[in-house]
């Protein structure tokens, strides 16, 4: 990773002084860096570029904090991974699927919903299939479980509560309460997708 003749710590030093070609020279030189942590933790609802870009701004502002105790690499992957992070606890205190999160296949399956009553037509069953999954991902590990056991899988209610050891009430109220969940994020998308 390292380019030949670069001097890290000199191009620290000039970019804390205002050198501009010195900061583009630790960006070009930790760009790759950066990439290979943020697309191993990216956010689903986060464009690549602007992840890195706030990484980014983040070790420009904080560059005076660098001591120098670790390599800068470490420092800078310790702000990647933190930054991923915060992003990904963002997106989980609001979950919901947004109709700008959907595919323009995922659209055209939500359009056909909201039009007609009439089954799917098969060049979009691909497309519904990974919209029922970004549904199933907006719910919470216990309801992915059941819907997916009862109704991808096809399991009685009996089976269900064998494999979690819930009850089978508990198995009934958790089916319930999550396919209300989806029913709700998909009338959502559906009167996004009607503005």
């Amino acid at each position: 990773m390292e380019e030949p003749g670069l001097d890290v710590q000199a191009c620290v030093e000039n970019t804390r002084r205002g050198d501009d070609a010195a900061a583009r020279a630790l960006y070009q030189h930790l760009l790759p860096l950066v990439l290979k942590i943020v697309r191993s933790h990216l956010p689903r609802r986060t464009a690549e570029e602007d992840l890195v870009q706030a990484v980014f701004v983040k070790v420009f502002t904080k560059l005076d904090q660098f001591s120098g105790a670790v390599p800068l690499e470490h420092w800078v992957s310790r702000i990647t991974v933190n930054t991923c992070l915060n992003q990904l606890s963002h997106e989980k205190i609001r979950p919901e699927l947004r109709h700008a999160d959907l595919s323009e296949d995922e659209e055209a399956v939500i359009q056909n919903l909201a039009a007609t009553t009439a089954d799917l037509a098969p060049e979009h069953s691909f497309a519904s299939r990974e919209l029922v999954d970004k549904m199933l991902a907006n719910l919470s590990a216990p309801d992915r479980l059941v819907i997916s056991l009862l109704h991808l899988e096809g399991r009685s209610v009996e089976e269900v509560r064998q494999v979690t050891g819930w009850s089978i009430p508990l198995v009934k109220v958790r089916a319930f309460r999550a396919r209300r969940k989806m029913k709700k994020h998909l009338e959502q998308l559906l009167k996004e997708g009607s503005r």
